[in-house]
């Protein structure tokens, strides 16, 4: 009979085998779990998709196809028999300790990573604070807890205690952050043009470091941030100062290529033409623009004075540092202040590497005259009788009012995202000025020296002629210092920067820049746009329709102009690396602390171990 019939396709055979497992795996699935079932020792949990039995007393999970209760009979008699007669109450205390348990652990884990964010915290904190690592531990976590346990209760300050504050922990967290903002910004830096700016200094421990900044496009706007901070273990030589800097331009792949300006101060190493650090990064960077920062050529320019008013300057640092020196004379000095109701006590130190000093100590002397006088006079002091000298009174007040002036013109040259066209602006308008007092002063017009003018007319004194052609020699020779370190035709070639809707075209233009500089001096939306946002926006935004064009005038804008940041650097060096914090590295420190990229701290907690002590 067999033979007769067609036999099936073993094709048909396979798919009959899958639909019967897929029947009995959808049985499987539609068992449900019964509260009965807590007497032969399971619960449930879901698993996979699957609601699968689980034993309270050895937490195994068994199959779907075990959620019977003649196999859960049998795994307990078999895996537990000594509990086979126990009731139904003591396996339910065993499932609620079981569900405390996982809850405890959950809890305890939350706990623990919010530990490892706060720590993070901390340390990011003390770093922008430059305060020592031990403070976290001495004083931070003590006085935390006191305002948690009076304000919430003494439970909840036992919480923080789970907070790891030592101080190698906040080293190493400091460590941490530092490498990821250092990754961050190379991150940027290798797909944009750039700038430096670089100066080196000696620290409270004679430990020379070499301070770089950087500043590229981000954004439409500058972005400033310090790029390194490293120790001068050698000379510091330009080929020393530059391996320094080529060494981390090869260890993080960044290019040379992309750089387009570098600022430094005058000093032989920094600026030599052949041997300088300047030069040599040049010779890797053809591209690159050599800037002598704009603030140190002021002040060069600000220490040509006549041999007159040299004998003045130095008269006036004798008497501060005879006066200063000797704490018992300044005692003294501090209590004839008082007693003569001055509202100052105290003169104030020159110091030729500040440069507001000069112009500040002057300024004190200048309002103590008639303390010194009397002072020197009780001291018998050779320089006594020159204070009480109107022509030489006289020299030091004109001095106080240029000192002042030039100290407003070097504050105003300082701060962040400048760019050399507004900085020459304002050495070209204080030229300018010049040239307006000495034709006020060629008309004895004192008012714009105010404290002379007031001098003069409190003692009713008349210059003689010999004072008005030393005051006028001397703002000849600034003027001319001046001229010297800033050139006229200095910034004359950036002029289409400054206002691109002008009809002539620079001659140093190929056919193509020309071509684009045309099409946007007469673009009526990109003079629209140049009118309402800051030139360095402008270009910015530029770079799409005009690219040829903006990537030149960003190549004027971006490079430094001053070593303003490098200053503020060192400063912030002092800050950090006290005499009682001397060994410490600084690289890392200092990155945390001025850096205007935030760590990404989530990033940095998925990355650590969560535990809750180190």
């Amino acid at each position: 009979m067999k033979r007769f019939l067609i036999p099936k396709h073993s094709k048909d055979v396979e798919q009959d085998e899958d639909t019967k497992k897929q029947d009995e795996k959808r049985k499987a699935k539609m068992r449900k779990y019964d509260d009965s079932y807590l007497e032969f020792g399971f619960t449930h949990r879901e698993v996979n998709g699957e609601d699968r039995p689980q034993c309270v007393v050895c937490l195994k999970f068994l199959s779907v196809e075990s959620m019977l209760p003649s196999k859960l009979k049998r795994h307990l008699k078999t895996q537990h028999p000594n509990l086979v007669n126990k009731d139904r109450d003591y396996f339910h205390q065993k499932m609620c300790e079981n569900k405390l348990q996982q809850a405890s652990f959950s809890r305890q884990t939350h706990v623990n990573s919010n530990a490892l964010l706060a720590y993070y915290k901390v340390a990011y904190r003390m770093a922008q604070c430059k305060k020592p690592h031990t403070i976290a531990e001495e004083l931070i976590l003590p006085a935390a807890m006191d305002l948690v346990s009076i304000m919430i209760g003494e439970q909840a300050s036992q919480q923080l205690l789970k907070v790891p504050v030592s101080n190698n922990t906040i080293r190493r967290r400091i460590d941490d952050m530092a490498e990821d903002i250092n990754y961050q910004l190379v991150d940027l830096l290798k797909v944009k043009e750039y700038a430096l700016q670089l100066d080196e200094a000696t620290d409270n421990s004679k430990d020379a470091h070499l301070i770089c900044y950087v500043r590229f496009i981000h954004e439409a706007n500058f972005w400033e941030d310090l790029m390194f901070c490293k120790p001068i273990t050698g000379g510091t030589s330009g080929q020393e100062l530059f391996d320094i800097v080529d060494s981390y331009m090869d260890e993080h792949e960044i290019p040379w290529k992309n750089c387009v300006g570098v600022c430094t101060d005058g000093a032989r190493a920094m600026s030599g033409r052949f041997q300088g650090l300047q030069a040599r990064i040049r010779n890797k960077a053809p591209n690159a623009l050599w800037t002598h920062c704009i603030i140190h050529r002021e002040a060069l320019a600000a220490e040509s004075l006549s041999k007159d008013m040299s004998d003045v300057v130095e008269t006036v640092v004798k008497v501060v540092n005879y006066v200063k020196t000797r704490p018992m004379k300044a005692r003294f000095f501090a209590k004839l202040c008082d007693d003569m109701g001055a509202d100052h006590s105290s003169l104030l130190f020159y110091s030729s590497a500040r440069w507001l000093s000069f112009g500040n100590s002057l300024w004190r002397v200048f309002e103590l005259k008639n303390e010194i006088y009397a002072f020197l006079v009780d001291e018998k002091h050779p320089c006594a009788s020159k204070f009480n000298d109107q022509e030489f009174l006289s020299k030091i007040g004109f001095l106080t009012d240029l000192f002042e002036k030039l100290n407003i013109l070097n504050q105003s040259l300082q701060g962040r995202e400048s760019h050399i066209l507004q900085l020459s602006d304002k050495i070209a308008a204080f030229k300018k000025k010049l040239e307006l007092w000495k034709n006020y002063t060629t008309k004895e017009d004192y008012t714009c020296f105010s404290q002379l003018n007031i001098f003069l007319k409190d003692n009713q004194i008349a210059l003689p002629k010999i004072l008005k052609s030393v005051f006028q020699d001397c703002l000849t020779k600034l003027s001319l210092a001046l001229d010297r370190y800033f050139p006229e035709n200095e910034t004359r070639h950036m002029n289409w920067v400054r206002n691109p809707f002008i009809d002539k075209v620079p001659e140093f233009f190929t056919v193509q820049e020309a071509e684009q500089f045309v099409d946007l001096s007469t673009d009526s939306n990109a003079k629209f746009r140049f009118q309402t946002l800051p030139l360095v926006e402008f270009w910015s935004k530029t770079t799409k329709e005009y690219p040829l064009i903006s990537t030149l005038a960003l190549r004027v804008l971006v490079p430094f102009a001053t070593s303003y940041l490098c200053e503020t650097g060192f400063s912030t060096v002092a800050a950090i690396k006290t005499k009682y914090r001397s060994k410490l590295d600084i690289e890392k420190e200092i990155r945390v602390a001025i850096s205007k990229i935030t760590p990404n701290l989530d990033k940095l907690c998925k990355e650590k171990q969560v535990h809750p002590s180190h």
